[in-house]
Formats: structure tokens, C-alpha cells, sequence
């Protein structure tokens, strides 16, 4: 979801140095980044990482935008010796030497992180982009993420957009509720009576539950992120929760169908205009209407 405020950095023609945990160094392969740190989480060891990087740098005006809003993110930058902009929740405000307001009303992440780097590089007297994002992501890939998303199709022998992709997990709770939609097992079997190749690729750490929630789908081997994202856009249909997989779907141009039961779709939801967001925080979509959904989706692209 941050796309659009990398792509609106990058434009400005200044070096762009991205601070994220390790996955997303994989994401962001075909990017001219001017370098990559990966955060640890612990605030010592990535103020470190990021004292380092800036002294081997040699930047004069080096200058720092956090999209997080965690104060842990400003003491890390504070304490490397980085001013920065950001907003300015949860007493942040002495750490940061541009601190932003947030906007009045509810906004969509990518809206709210594209608004603070506006606001950023206004201050920093740099090139602005339009005023809202784009109303699509438009994630750049690496050629090596289509060729493992090829191999890996090849392997299982599936056609592209002749498949369905699933994604049944989603790791941790929101305010404590599960954010996994229970229906998987019934519309995976739905969809093989149908005639449907149904296929789920989740990472090492969440292929158990995967294929406890949907056993009867074919598993794949694990990808890594961009080639899992290559895999989505040559899906007929990603059906999954509201969850990382449904970012990634989003930035790969994916047709996806998303779940929501205890996250709200305008604020968490994929920026894309190729997906359909069934539930709402407080219901989840039941089994014939995802069903549905996803027949009408497939027979869409491929008509009888």
C-alpha cells in the first residue's frame, strides 16, 4: 500500500534508501533503490542499521519519511541522527522535525501514507505528485518473479487464467476476533466439483494451517513474495482474506475477491479496482455467496 509513495519519492530524481523488514527487499527488486536496510523490530539494532547506511551514504541532507505510525519507528531515525517527517500520533512530535497532522477524515491507508509524503516533500521543497494517488497500484516485477511464477505453474501443470488461488490464512487477530473466513474447505471442493483447478501457495510457516483450513487444494511449493505475486496476476481469480495476500493481488493488477468479517474494507481493503469485497467488519460472507461470486468472476473470463 505504500507504492504510490515510493513511486512519488523515486520522481523526485533524489536517492531512495527504503527501511522495511526483510520480505519486502524481494517485492521491491526491480526498484532503483539507492539501498535497502531491513528492520529488525529492534529499535537498537536498526538505529544502528540506519546510522550506518547514512554515514556510508554521505548524503549532507539526508532526510527520513515514516509512513509507520509507531513511536518506536521516530526514536529509531531520532536516535540515528535523521530528521524526519511524519505524523505526529502518540507524543511523536518531539522526535520528528517535520511533524504532520492527520487528515480529519477517515482515509484509505494508501490515501493517508500518500498524503504524508505530499506533505513531506512539500516541506523539502521536491517535485509533488498529483494530488490523490492512482486509483490502481502498479507494482513493478522483477523478471526473475515471473520466471519462479512460471516454473512454479509449469510444475503443477497450470494454465494461466485457468486457475483459482487461495489464500485461507492470516496470521494474528484483530481486537482479538480470527481474520480468516471458515468457508474455504466447502468452496474449494464447490469449485473441483465445478471442473476448477484450485490452488494455494502459503509460506513455509503457514502451509499446516492452510492445508487444515483446505485440504483438498492443491499445494504448491512455497515462492517467494514477488513471484507469489506474479502466480496471483496470472490467476483466473484470488480468492482470500483481507490480509497481506490481498495487498499483494493489488499490486500485481490481480482479479481478486476479498473477505472481510472483523476489518473494514475503506480503510484496510485492497486498492484495486479489480476486486470485489464481500462481508464487513461484523459479518462474514457465507458460503453460497462467495461461491457465487467466484463462479460468476470465472465465467466471466471464460464463458460456456
Amino acid at each position: 500500500m505504500s507504492l504510490p509513495s515510493l513511486e512519488a519519492a523515486l520522481a523526485t530524481g533524489s536517492p531512495v534508501t527504503v527501511c522495511a523488514r526483510p520480505w519486502a527487499e524481494d517485492l521491491l527488486a526491480a526498484y532503483p533503490l539507492a539501498g535497502f536496510i531491513p528492520m529488525t523490530g529492534r529499535w537498537r539494532r536498526d538505529r544502528a542499521a540506519v546510522h550506518a547506511a547514512r554515514r556510508a551514504a554521505g548524503h549532507r541532507q539526508a532526510r527520513g519519511l515514516l509512513l509507520p505510525d509507531s513511536l518506536s519507528s521516530a526514536l529509531v531515525f531520532r536516535f540515528a541522527g535523521l530528521p524526519c517527517a511524519g505524523y505526529r500520533d502518540d507524543g511523536r512530535s518531539p522526535l520528528l522535525r517535520w511533524p504532520c497532522r492527520k487528515p480529519h477524515e477517515p482515509m484509505h491507508a494508501v490515501q493517508s501514507w500518500f498524503h504524508l509524503t505530499r506533505f513531506a516533500l512539500s516541506a523539502w521543497r521536491l517535485p509533488l505528485p498529483e494530488a490523490t494517488p492512482p486509483t490502481e497500484l502498479s507494482w513493478r516485477a522483477n523478471p526473475v518473479h515471473e520466471s519462479l511464477a512460471q516454473h512454479a505453474m509449469a510444475q503443477a501443470e497450470l494454465t494461466p487464467g485457468q486457475f483459482v488461488l487461495i489464500a485461507p490464512t492470516a496470521t494474528g487477530l484483530h481486537h482479538g476476533r480470527i481474520k480468516v473466513w471458515d468457508g474455504f474447505d466447502t468452496l474449494t471442493r464447490s469449485l473441483q466439483t465445478a471442473g476448477y483447478k484450485v490452488v494455494m501457495a502459503p509460506p513455509p510457516a503457514e502451509r499446516v494451517a492452510a492445508q487444515r483450513t483446505a485440504p483438498t487444494a492443491q499445494l504448491l511449493e512455497p515462492l517467494t513474495l514477488g513471484a507469489f505475486a506474479q502466480l496471483a496476476h496470472h490467476a483466473a481469480v484470488v480468492v482470500c482474506n483481507d490480509s497481506g495476500v490481498s495487498h499483494l493481488a493489488a499490486a500485481a493488477c490481480a482479479s481478486q475477491i476479498t473477505l472481510f468479517g472483523v476489518t473494514e474494507a475503506s480503510r484496510t481493503g485492497p486498492w484495486s479496482n479489480q476486486a470485489l469485497r464481500l462481508g464487513n467488519m461484523n459479518r462474514w460472507p457465507s458460503g453460497p455467496e462467495v461461491l457465487a461470486a467466484t463462479l460468476t468472476q470465472l465465467h466471466t473470463i471464460h464463458p460456456a
